[in-house]
């Protein structure tokens, strides 16, 4: 008889904590839950910002192109406005402005060929010296201006 009150004693706390213990998982259970759903918002949250952000810098990039189309619709009419002379002098400041950085870059160019010719006195390696990467890509620049950008840009037009 003692046996048999220990036991329903024993088993009757065991039952008593049994839901306690289904209780603590469960709990556990549901902040993994939370704290996966809060995971997931933040990545959300993230997406959502990265969004926004692209939408402003798109907004602003529209912007800034309708503030460069505005104001060249406005240098066209003020060049009208001020004649066919002042309209071409004003096609002519690229070019000539271009053709003096050619003219200056070229003669400092030869100045240092000519220096470095007077120390070697080998053109051949003077002219390898002298030619740089950073020529080749001033020389790309220019040309893709002049020639790549025009025709891009009358396609667009077109």
């Amino acid at each position: 008889m003692i046996l048999e009150s220990l036991m329903g004693s024993a088993l009757g706390g065991v039952l008593r904590i049994a839901p306690e213990l289904l209780k603590f998982f469960d709990r556990k259970g549901e902040r993994a839950h939370e704290l996966a759903m809060l995971s997931r918002e933040m990545e959300f949250a993230r997406l959502r910002g990265e969004i926004t952000m692209r939408q402003t810098e798109a907004a602003m990039s529209i912007a800034e192109l309708d503030a460069m189309g505005q104001a060249l619709r406005e240098q066209g009419a003020t060049a009208q406005a001020a004649g066919r002379w002042v309209a071409g002098i004003s096609a002519l400041v690229r070019p000539l402005v271009t053709y003096w950085f050619v003219g200056l870059y070229s003669l400092h160019k030869l100045a240092g060929m000519s220096m470095a010719r007077d120390q070697v006195g080998n053109w051949r390696d003077v002219l390898l010296s002298t030619w740089t990467a950073e020529d080749m890509a001033i020389l790309s620049m220019i040309l893709t201006f002049w020639f790549v950008g025009r025709v891009w840009e009358r396609a667009r037009g077109a």
